[in-house]
């Protein structure tokens, strides 16, 4: 499709509006400079990202347009074959728990013991609760629990008690008001204990707000049996080795970051939990499992923190990012987050399924050459023909490109002396 086609299927198929199709096709006209400057401090300007949809996911029975936003060729191709793929099998199946996160206050300097100060927070706990619910109507602090650290650096700076809040954020990501929640009980927490609250903060390892996404991909689509077993062991490479753990689940975070920038959620809190989660084994694993069935296809999971929101935050004010939420219906965060599990287990065999085949370069340099051509200061309709002409030849190399523009461009010119001759 053109990008008109394309905008005129999102059109018929979404529920976007004139106005959210006018953004997506002229966004810096949707930003006035004051916006900016209201984002970030020292604002000059806004950088652009590319903003692609991938096809083809059918997650828990609904077919899904998904909005990515990344540099980066490839990605959206790979994300969409593979679920075209999972598609044929029934698709992806994914859930996710309740949106609970937790606050954190680290109470320090108690001039009682542990335990005593422990069990007058707890004995309080609803009280806390209470001063906590009143700074959220929709936002609900659950429970409230203690446990005791021990400083583990080099400073052996002692032991503390940490005092951590169990936040329902509903559809919200939350933190703002997650830190709010926690500054308020801080000064109760400092009454009751005698000792002194030092940080209040929401923890972005969101281990109690996990989403998990399943999918079984036929052999003979992957390339029958041997295929497979390639992919298998390129999963056991993943698994127990950190040095190729950390590119698989780059791979992996391709998917799901670009969904989250697209739909303005804070990728680097994501980022960061999935990581940890990667690591909770003590060493630092693959985010996927891949098995083969009894019916010798494979079969792949994947279980993650998602803290994400469809409300409060940039969701609320930033053009393009309501624009992508349009583009994939969602109704409730939970959704929102079993779609970018979708996202990143078929980004993950994508990409294990072309190492273990032709390569991961063949695809990649393919839709790089257009980048090639236009470094090599390609304009136009010269940048397809040079593009194409490189990749023939399996010389993706911004010289080459530079030869073959010169020769065009020699070309061009002496057929317009022709033309003109004539």
């Amino acid at each position: 499709m053109t990008r008109h086609e394309r905008l005129l299927y999102l059109k018929k198929t979404t529920t976007l509006s004139k106005r959210d199709i006018a953004v997506i096709q002229h966004p810096l006209l949707a930003f006035k400079f004051d916006d900016i400057n209201r984002m970030i401090e020292n604002a000059i300007g806004i950088l652009m990202i590319p903003l692609g949809i991938a096809t083809d996911f059918l997650i828990n029975g609904r077919e899904y347009i998904i909005p990515m936003a990344i540099e980066e060729p490839s990605v959206i191709a790979a994300a969409s074959k593979a679920a075209k793929i999972a598609k044929r099998t029934e698709g992806f199946t994914a859930e996710a728990d309740k949106s609970l996160m937790i606050g954190q206050l680290q109470l320090l300097s108690l001039p009682i013991s542990k335990e005593i100060a422990k069990q007058k927070i707890l004995i309080n706990k609803n009280e806390l609760l209470t001063i906590a619910n009143s700074k959220s109507r929709s936002i609900i602090a659950k429970d409230l629990e203690v446990r005791e650290l021990r400083d583990k650096s080099q400073n052996n700076m002692g032991e503390m008690l940490i005092v951590e809040l169990i936040i329902d954020t509903q559809d919200a990501m939350g933190a703002n008001v997650i830190n709010t929640m926690c500054e308020a009980i801080a000064p109760k927490v400092e009454e009751l204990t005698g000792g002194i609250v030092n940080l209040k903060i929401v923890s972005n390892y969101a281990t109690r707000r996990l989403v998990r996404c399943k999918a079984v991909f036929a052999k003979n689509e992957l390339g029958g049996e041997n295929i497979v077993e390639r992919i298998l062991y390129a999963y056991a490479f993943a698994y127990s080795d950190t040095y190729r753990a950390v590119t698989h689940n780059k791979g992996i975070m391709n998917g799901i970051d670009a969904v989250a920038l697209a739909t303005g959620q804070d990728f680097r809190a994501i980022e960061a939990a999935a990581h940890a989660y990667a690591a909770r084994e003590g060493t630092y694993r693959s985010l996927t499992k891949w098995y083969k069935t009894k019916e010798g296809d494979l079969a792949g999971e994947i279980e993650l923190p998602m803290a994400v929101g469809i409300v409060g935050g940039i969701v609320s004010v930033h053009p393009v990012a309501k624009a992508a939420l349009k583009i994939l219906g969602v109704k409730t965060s939970n959704e929102l987050a079993m779609i970018l599990s979708a996202i990143g287990l078929a980004q993950n065999l994508a990409a294990i399924r072309a190492l273990a085949s032709e390569g991961i370069q063949k695809g990649h340099m393919k839709l790089h050459a257009k980048n090639v051509a236009v470094m090599a200061g390609a304009k136009s309709d010269l940048v397809d023909r040079i593009a194409k002409r490189i990749t023939d030849e399996n010389n993706i190399n911004i010289t080459r490109a530079k030869e073959i523009l010169a020769l065009l461009m020699k070309v061009d010119k002496n057929r317009k002396k022709l033309s003109k001759s004539d």
